[in-house]
């Protein structure tokens, strides 16, 4: 069923019997608002500028404001393709770290969210702890998901050297899910027959029928069993495998309710709860 969100007014009212006249000038808010004493930004009873009117007419001396200088745009600094210190990894070290990440021979055998050999799901690259007394090494953790195993594995790189310093594999460990992964999930969603109350919300909202999810916005979040009362026999095993759930919307439209849909990645099957 679609819910349409609906946003609350909220009146203020100000204390007393407070009116426009009672603000200080100086606390108007309105934008390009000007006071009755002069220019914008001009302030009451400021000697012969504050007397001079609204058009920025001569003071004691005869003579007008200078104009104000032009504006201008600064642009931005370009990024640099290494960072130094503990900045944060640039887009090229991002690149060059996840590219070292998946080098090792033992990726082969590895696999992505959708199926895909020779590659682990790629979950996140960040500095990594700066080793004492080797402060300007430059290090980055990669985190990989390996859909073949399910093993979350984790890889320490250098960024100046191109060396795999350490691997560590773990299962049962669950982060956060990465975009391509909630992607995945609203596919097998929509390719379900638990799908088929989704294509009919998006009719009702829209009038139009739904016919991927590039029409949809949605986000999620690993499905955590301990947080849950009931879990169902076929997601028991939410926690070794990866599981998701979405919260999804019509594209600038409305709610679109798909909490109780539950994915499991590893098992590629979508199952209702509650």
């Amino acid at each position: 069923m679609a819910v349409t969100g609906t946003a609350a007014a909220v009146a203020i009212t100000l204390p007393g019997a407070a009116g426009a006249e009672d603000l200080p000038s100086s606390s108007a808010g309105t934008p390009g608002a000007t006071s009755a004493a002069g220019a914008p930004g001009t302030a009451p009873g400021t000697g012969a500028q504050g007397a001079a009117g609204a058009d920025g007419a001569a003071g004691a001396d005869g003579k007008g404001a200078p104009p104000a200088p032009p504006a201008t745009v600064v642009p931005a600094v370009a990024e640099g393709d290494r960072g130094t210190g503990t900045d944060p990894l640039t887009d090229g070290e991002l690149a060059r770290a996840r590219d070292l990440a998946l080098a090792p021979g033992d990726t082969a055998a590895r696999q992505d969210v959708d199926g895909d050999r020779g590659r682990p799901q790629h979950l996140g690259t960040e500095l990594a702890d700066p080793v004492p007394g080797q402060e300007g090494r430059r290090r980055a953790q990669v985190r990989l998901y390996d859909y073949a195993r399910d093993e979350l594995v984790t890889r320490t790189v250098d960024l100046a050297t191109g060396k795999v310093e350490t691997t560590g594999v773990r299962r049962g460990v669950q982060p956060s899910a990465h975009p391509e992964e909630l992607r995945a999930a609203m596919e097998l969603i929509l390719a379900s027959p638990l799908g088929k109350g989704v294509k009919e919300d998006y009719r009702d909202a829209t009038g139009t029928e739904l016919k991927g999810v590039d029409q949809l916005w949605f986000n999620g979040d690993v499905y955590r069993t301990y947080r849950e009362k009931n879990v169902p026999e076929a997601l028991s095993r939410c926690g070794e495998h990866r599981c998701v759930r979405l919260v999804t919307k019509v594209r600038n439209g409305a709610w679109i309710d798909t909490r109780n849909l539950i994915v499991d990645l590893s098992a590629r099957n979508v199952v209702r709860v509650g």
